[in-house]
């Protein structure tokens, strides 16, 4: 939409990320393998901030949709304050789950982001009346 891209503070929030399939194939896994009572984390030791997220679709949508007035998306970068108590870093070690169960990302970072971007491309019919009807993209929560 031409909108700003806000991102809170400088964007050095870390997370792992983790395509949608080999998130849901590790749960699949866990009720079928796993061992009653354990606990396995799901994580793909594929940690980014939050700014190297944001300048990463930027990038792919470069490339897949590039703007129509042939500026970078990355340009409606604007950083914003950041909420109150934000964590800084959420590690997951999978390391129990891969070692004991044998299950691994099939995506990396690189490969999820962008079928995840293409897919949002693909599937507006899904996505739009929602951001028409009942989110706009407005901050939700306090602070």
């Amino acid at each position: 939409d031409g909108k700003p891209l806000p991102v809170y503070g400088k964007g050095a929030n870390v997370r792992d990320w983790l395509y949608v399939e080999d998130h849901a194939r590790a749960l699949l896994l866990v009720n079928e393998k796993g061992a009653v009572g354990e606990t396995y984390n799901v994580g793909g030791h594929n940690e980014r901030t939050n700014l190297e997220v944001v300048k990463t679709v930027c990038a792919i949508l470069d490339g897949l949709r590039p703007r129509a007035d042939g500026t970078r998306y990355d340009s409606l970068i604007t950083y914003v304050a950041d909420r109150p108590g934000h964590d800084l870093r959420y590690a997951i070690d999978p390391s129990k789950l891969m070692g004991e169960l044998g299950w691994k990302p099939r995506e990396t970072f690189d490969t999820g982001i962008r079928k995840t971007v293409q897919w949002y491309l693909d599937n507006e019919w899904w996505w739009k009346p929602i951001h028409e009807k009942r989110y706009s993209g407005q901050r939700l929560g306090r602070g």
